[in-house]
This record gives C-alpha cells, structure tokens and sequence, in this order.
C-alpha cells in the first residue's frame, strides 16, 4: 500500500526529496555532482533533474551517458554493445571506438528490466512453497515483501546451478522448498530473449561481437549465458560500480557553474585495450537452410537468394507483391557466407529482425522472422533434412 504520507507529493517533488537526503548524506559540500544518465532518461527529465539540483544548490559539473562512463577500454577488432537493466527496461547501447569511447546508437527494450524480470522469479519460487510447504508467501503484503527481500540471494545460489534451498520464517514457523536453478533461468526466459533478439538485430553480419555487461546483468542467472550462446562472440563483465568509478576516473576536471550543462556522450578511455580475435563464435541458434514464404521454402546457398518486388532474370529471386508500401525492387538478399546464413539489407525502407530494425546485415538463425514493407510480409528461416532446392 502506497505510504499516505507522501500522496500529495508528485514524482518531481519525490526526486527533489530523495536527491536532498543524498547529498546531505553524502556529506558533499563544496563538491561537484557529475551524473551518469541511463538511455532511457529523455530531454525534458534532464531539464527538470537539472532544475531540481540549481534549487537545492547543488552544482552539477556534467551528465555522462551511463553506457559510455562504464566503457573505460576499447575492443580492438570487435563491435562493442554496453548492456544495462533499469527497473522496466532493458537498455542497449552500441559504441564506436574511433579513438575514444562515444554513443552510436541506443535501444530500450520496454518490459524487460528488473520488475519484469523479479515478478517471475518471486511467482516461481512462491509457487514452489505452495506446492511443497502448502505456504504461500504472496497472501499476506508481509510475507511477499520478505520474498522479495531474499531474492537477490536465492539468485546469487543459482549462478552455480543445480538446486536452491529457499526459506521464510513467519510467526514463528519455518517453510522451506526446493526447486532447480532451471526453473528460475526458464522463468526469465521470455524477458531474455527480447532483449537477445533486440541486441542480435544491433550487430552486423561482418561484425564480431563484443557484448559489455554491467553488474546488474551479470547476477541475473543463466543471462550471460544465453546471450554467449545466441549472438556469439566475447561477453564481458564489468566489476560492481564500474559507472561510478569511470566518472570518477574521468572526471575529476569538470567544473561546475556553467550556464549550460550538455549530455555528454563521449570519453576517452582510461584502462588498457583487449584484443578481440575476429575468431569468435557467432551464436549457437542453429543455421537456417531454407527461407520460408507463404507456402513454399526458398533453399539458402553461396548463390544469393534475392527478396523484393520485381524479379531480374537469371538470378535466384522470392518475389513478392508490388502492391505493398515499404518494399524495394531488390529489398535484401540471403547467402551463406563463411558458414553463416547473411541477410543484407538494401531497401530505402529497412528490413526488420524478430521486429526489430537490423544494421544493414545480420546473421540469421532457425526460427527468425523477417517482416519487410508495412504493414509487411513476413518469411520464416527453417532448417530441413533436405537442403536442396525449393
């Protein structure tokens, strides 16, 4: 139940309340704030951040995007995406390395943050006290919030595998269950995969992966796994409050009381570079054999397998309608290149990856789904015992 206390409050007045009790808590006068800006915080939130900090005087000397003050070393050969959680959303972040660190380009995958993520696990594990204990921790808000309390725990058991032993202990009484790490791997699964799926569309078909985690995404169980699993290369993981130690490496000569305090969205690096070997494994979803469209499947080989919607004669073609908006004449391609099934994009109008915008090229797995124009046709990869012909 919300607290009463604080109904009249709007989340400005929350934000101005809580950023005062930790500054003074801080003990910080006479320092500078610099603040890291998560990806999903938009113009107008920072204005009003900024307006909060000016009425308390608290001098705020920059705000660094999040993504780029925890990169503090460059991924030679590879292509680096920073991976964050917030509370609702999963935030990805490709990063160039042309000298220094800086933002390229930033998705947010909406309903895949830690609410998301936490709401599957606390149900999993309360169903495994009904069923073994006949307690249910979700009766009562008392019980429920000291499930919650525990979680992060039981999860840190599970990074090992196997099994977890959980207990609660209310009015006196102790209520323990088992169940497999599997079991909470699998209840996240659904938010783990659209956050593969959007990072998988972020990386090209030429590029090797370099998959940079913070912390939070580290302890989520089973996650790193699957991502080294179904977009390939080298996952990274930074160690517990690596944004706040590189702004702190970093930022030591900004000063505070400019007139205009600007998001900046690029750093040098302060660590020594990893080596990236171009070797690395590209992702584990299994290799397509056949393009799927209405009713008939297009084999994938060396020749390129064009998509669009006007054919050219003595090449491979799936041809679609012309009549839908949003299609080129020649839209993508299909080829296996380097044991690798490739889509590459050459439409005005882009080609869309499990619903998500890719680069120019990807790297395609069973299962994919390919939406091109709008409202769109879709083509499905499939992998056959019989690779030959349509």
């Amino acid at each position: 139940m919300p607290d009463q206390r604080f109904r009249h409050l709007s989340a400005a007045d929350l934000a101005s309340r809580q950023l005062e009790q930790i500054w003074k808590k801080a003990g910080s006068q006479g320092d500078r704030l610099v603040i890291a800006v998560p990806a999903y915080m938009q113009t107008e939130n920072l204005g009003l951040l900024l307006g909060i900090c000016n009425e308390l005087g608290i001098p705020v000397a920059a705000l660094i995007d999040g993504a780029v003050a925890a990169t503090r070393r460059e991924y030679r050969n590879a292509a680096l995406v920073h991976v964050d959680l917030s509370l609702h959303s999963g935030l990805l972040t490709r990063m160039g390395q042309d000298g220094q660190v800086q933002v390229e380009k930033s998705e947010i995958v909406e309903g895949s943050g830690l609410f998301a993520l936490y709401d599957g696990w606390i149900r999993t594990i309360a169903e495994a006290f009904v069923q073994q204990s006949r307690f249910d921790p979700l009766h009562t808000a008392e019980t429920e919030q000291m499930l919650l309390e525990r979680v992060p725990g039981w999860l840190s058991d599970a990074a090992s595998g196997g099994s977890i032993a959980v207990e609660l202990e209310y009015q006196g009484i102790s209520h323990a269950a088992e169940l497999d790490a599997l079991e909470l791997i699998s209840a996240a699964a659904p938010v783990y995969q659209r956050i593969v799926s959007q990072l998988r569309a972020m990386y090209r078909a030429d590029d090797v992966p370099a998959t940079q985690l913070t912390d939070r995404v580290a302890a989520m169980p089973g996650l790193a796994d699957m991502l080294k699993a179904r977009v390939g290369g080298d996952v990274f993981l930074l160690e517990s409050g690596a944004t706040a130690r590189g702004l702190l490496s970093r930022c030591r000569d900004f000063e505070a009381g400019s007139d205009r305090v600007t998001l900046i969205r690029q750093l040098p690096w302060d660590q020594s570079a990893i080596e990236v070997h171009a070797a690395a494994d590209t992702g584990d979803g299994g290799q397509p054999t056949h393009v799927l469209y209405e009713n008939t499947a297009y084999a994938i080989s060396a020749l390129p397998l064009n998509v669009g919607s006007q054919t050219v004669s003595d090449e491979r073609w799936v041809e679609l309608g012309r009549d839908m908006p949003g299609v080129s004449r020649q839209h993508c391609s299909l080829a296996l290149e380097n044991g690798q099934c490739v889509i590459r994009d050459f439409s005005r109008y882009g080609t869309f990856l499990n619903g998500h915008k890719l680069e120019g090229s990807a790297v395609l797995q069973v299962g994919d789904q390919l939406r091109l124009g709008t409202p769109g046709y879709e083509l499905r990869l499939i992998a056959t015992e019989d690779a030959g012909g349509p």
